[in-house]
């Protein structure tokens, strides 16, 4: 990334992290918001700049503060954690662009199917032992399996929000 970025191995800071999603339903009435509860992961930066990672979301720890809801989106219709018990990202590139923005590209990988993910973050609040990183990127359900849409009451692309705080491991 940059000199402000030391190379080395980082650690998801779990308790400074979220990742969240929100979806319209309803016809687009309603807009569904949720939160993963349990994410990991880790990354390394490199000599070079360049850094490279993986996030690791427990499927089941979504919480959208409905339980029948929740509990429908952890089965066969959506998540299915009982097949596909995590969702991950792998970090295939990340550079630092223009300031303080990192071109990220990877690939996210949900029920088991895995694509190609490039996305924008945001890197913030940079310090010699933690970082930070937010994003935000639209991901499309149908390409993941995840097409169940009753009366099609569910359209359109999932926005993901992340930020993602790390801490330098030790050595």
């Amino acid at each position: 990334m940059t000199v402000a970025v030391e190379t080395g191995t980082w650690q998801l800071d779990r308790t400074a992290t979220t990742v969240a999603l929100k979806h319209k339903t309803m016809w687009g009435l309603v807009t569904v918001k949720g939160a993963f509860t349990t994410v990991d992961g880790q990354g390394e930066v490199r000599s070079d700049g360049s850094a490279l990672g993986t996030l690791t979301i427990d499927a089941a720890s979504l919480d959208t503060k409905n339980a029948k809801r929740d509990e429908h989106l952890r089965g066969a219709d959506f998540f299915d954690i009982a097949n596909h018990p995590e969702i991950t990202f792998a970090v295939r590139s990340a550079e630092l662009r223009d300031g303080d923005q990192v071109q990220v590209i990877g690939q996210l990988t949900v029920r088991g199917i895995s694509r190609p993910q490039s996305l924008t973050a945001q890197l913030t609040d940079v310090s010699a032992d933690a970082v930070t990183l937010n994003a935000q990127f639209s991901v499309d359900r149908d390409h993941f399996g995840l097409g169940w849409n009753q009366m099609g009451m569910i359209r359109g692309l999932t926005t993901v929000t992340a930020a993602l705080r790390f801490k330098r491991s030790a050595a």
